[in-house]
């Protein structure tokens, strides 16, 4: 059998894998609540949250392979499941120091390379730390932007009520994927047109 993208893709959308994986999911999700509301120094807890990490990633790659042959709220309830579970144990680490530093090294060691050109004066002594550093703060005030962005959304989805509900409303998508509705959108959708025209 050829391995194509195609048979990946064909193999994530066929035998309920969405539904298999989005119950998963939901199952980690509330036992990351559970255990970090029993004891969130456990042991359990660490191992949930690292479960959480690699269903997480499951979900992003699943979504990504299957998003234009899912119902697009069944997409999106995967990909802010995916999010959720894999930002949970990034909330504290500081990315965009360790970014910026990166960078800074590299914008450095780059720098001396213009030695001989037009722009000499910048390849050698405190011009060219200057630079570097000034290359350094700008992508740290941006990457620090960014994920101050992304560890809002993160930390609002990881509160354990929005995460308990969350894990819920997966259960309840892969059920209705499963009973041929499609989405949870789509069965209330069918049920308020049903109730309006009694």
């Amino acid at each position: 059998m050829e391995l194509s993208f195609e048979s990946i893709r064909d193999s994530l959308t066929s035998n309920h894998v969405p539904e298999i994986v989005m119950v998963i999911a939901g199952v980690v999700a509330l036992l990351i609540v559970f255990t970090y509301l029993k004891n969130k120094e456990s042991t359990t807890y660490k191992f949930m949250v690292f479960l959480g990490l690699i269903v997480g990633v499951l979900l992003i790659i699943i979504s990504i392979g299957a998003y234009d042959a899912w119902d697009l709220y069944s997409t999106v309830i995967v990909v802010v499941a995916g999010f959720t579970l894999i930002i949970r144990p990034f909330r504290e680490v500081d990315f965009a120091v360790i970014l910026a530093l990166l960078v800074l090294a590299v914008a450095y060691v780059l720098l001396g390379g213009l030695a001989g050109g037009r722009l000499d004066i910048l390849s050698d002594g405190w011009p060219r730390i200057i630079v570097a550093a000034i290359i350094g703060i700008f992508v740290y005030t941006a990457l620090h932007f960014l994920e101050a962005v992304v560890k809002l959304f993160g930390k609002l989805l990881n509160w354990w009520p929005v995460l308990l509900v969350l894990g819920i409303v997966c259960m309840i998508e892969a059920l209705a994927i499963y009973q041929g509705y499609g989405s949870i959108y789509d069965y209330f959708s069918s049920s308020s047109d049903i109730i309006a025209g009694i």
